[in-house]
């Protein structure tokens, strides 16, 4: 069992669980019969990679299964250490395995902070059974953690803690007297606790450190008015120390690609509120408006297209305003976008007909402009034929001609299928229109023809 920590320690650390009992949330990994309690019951632990929001618990765990198998555990910050102090923690463990038949696990903190390099360090020791690895990261392992050094460690999934898991944790701290704040005899407000659950977004350990400040605040208080009702932490203490709260998010990591996603997916099924909150969301962690803005030409084109015009105009001005106002002015033409986006018809034609055509152009390569689409400005080329044959569109009263306009190798081919939604729908009907036409007048060249 590990030493107690020292009260001069923050509070998040100190009431760091060891015991698996002691540990709230993720009952998917945790709870009776499921995998890390019957790995525990096992008594041996697999090459494992904790993935997950900050403050879900990926350290405390490592902790707690380590000692539950009696390992020398070694923290390893990759922040602050590099491939040197690898060479002496295997050698340490190479020591201890000839002495004991003590296990070594490696909790390798932050571990996609390493690169390619760095992790093979890992991957011989790891094979060998000299170590078990834990890696913890907040970033998605598919892309951070190398190939080889993956499929040797099992990846869990850790979710962020439920307002009730934090909740409780929060009840806990104020009343544990060895570790937490017991020893000062403060009660909290229920608001307060829900408050301060909410505000910590999922991570544990910014919620106790909230609560700990706010106990600070609370404390100072009760000295200086020296009153019975300043030993209660209260709301607006609370409401005090959050001041301003601080999201979860990473502008170039698994939780950019993951609410970029959202806020695509909500733009192209038409939910005008989820895509302001989406959007919103993505300031409110700091992204660059820009790129929001950028995300929503693309939009424009690729799934409303011809169906709204408009559409990509409204995308433009809205980076064009932005880039005029900055923030915060700037962010409501963001906003206006996105519902402009959302409530607008939806068409991927556009996006599908251009990949029918790169998909023809990789497949026949460079086919030659058929002579009678190209100019002839000098004599030379009209000898060869060049334009010969062309028919002038405005000289029909339709301008319409019956005329092949693409290689005779892909000669009736159709790449733009418009919809039925929005504008489409006139423009598909055009289409249909003129097709007609030209086939009628089509025929009739072939009876002519044929009479002659």
């Amino acid at each position: 069992m590990p030493a107690r920590t020292q009260r001069h320690s923050p509070l998040a650390e100190r009431m760091r669980p060891r015991r698996l009992d002691d540990f709230v949330g993720q009952q998917h990994l945790v709870g009776e019969g499921k995998f890390l309690r019957q790995l525990i019951e096992g008594n041996a632990i697999p090459s494992l990679i904790f993935w997950g929001p900050p403050g879900s618990g990926k350290t405390t765990l490592a902790t707690i299964l380590a000692h539950a198998v009696s390992a020398h555990f070694v923290f390893f910050s990759a922040v602050l250490s590099g491939v040197r102090e690898i060479r002496q923690i295997v050698e340490q463990a190479k020591e201890l395995q000839g002495r004991s038949t003590q296990p070594t696990i490696l909790f390798v903190d932050e571990i996609h902070r390493f690169n390619k390099g760095q992790q093979d360090a890992f991957l011989p020791h790891v094979e060998s059974g000299l170590l078990t690895l834990i890696g913890a990261t907040t970033e998605n392992p598919s892309f951070e953690i190398i190939a080889p050094l993956l499929s040797r460690c099992q990846v869990l999934l850790l979710d962020p803690l439920q307002p009730e898991d934090i909740a409780q944790v929060i009840r806990r701290a104020l009343a544990d007297e060895a570790d937490g704040l017991g020893q000062d005899c403060l009660a909290i407000e229920e608001e307060a606790v829900l408050l301060l659950a909410a505000a910590a977004d999922g991570d544990c350990r910014r919620a106790l450190n909230y609560l700990e400040t706010a106990a600070k605040l609370t404390l100072d208080a009760r000295r200086a008015e020296a009153s019975e009702a300043s030993r209660t932490i209260t709301e607006a203490c609370v409401r005090e120390t959050l001041q301003q709260k601080t999201l979860r998010y990473d502008a170039a990591g698994e939780e950019h690609y993951n609410l970029i996603s959202a806020l695509h997916k909500s733009l192209r099924d038409s939910d005008p509120d989820a895509a302001m909150y989406w959007l919103a969301r993505m300031l409110a962690g700091g992204e660059d408006p820009l790129y929001l803005a950028r995300r929503m030409i693309r939009f424009a084109t690729e799934d409303i297209g011809n169906a709204d015009p408009q559409a990509l105009r409204v995308a433009i001005d809205c980076r064009d305003a932005y880039h005029m106002l900055g923030s915060p002015e700037g962010d409501l033409a963001l906003i206006q976008a996105a519902a402009y986006l959302a409530t607008a018809p939806k068409s991927n034609a556009l996006y599908a007909g251009f990949a029918k055509v790169r998909a023809d152009i990789q497949r026949t390569g460079s086919l030659p402009v058929p002579l009678h689409l190209r100019n002839a400005p000098t004599a030379l080329m009209k000898g060869f034929g060049y334009g010969r044959g062309y028919q002038y569109a405005h000289d029909d009263r339709d301008a319409l001609v019956v005329q092949e306009h693409l290689p005779p190798e892909l000669a009736g081919a159709v790449y733009y299928e418009p919809t039925n939604r929005g504008y489409e729908a006139v423009i598909k009907d055009r289409l249909t229109k003129w097709k007609q036409i030209l086939k009628q007048r089509a025929q009739h060249h072939a009876r002519t023809k044929d009479g002659e």
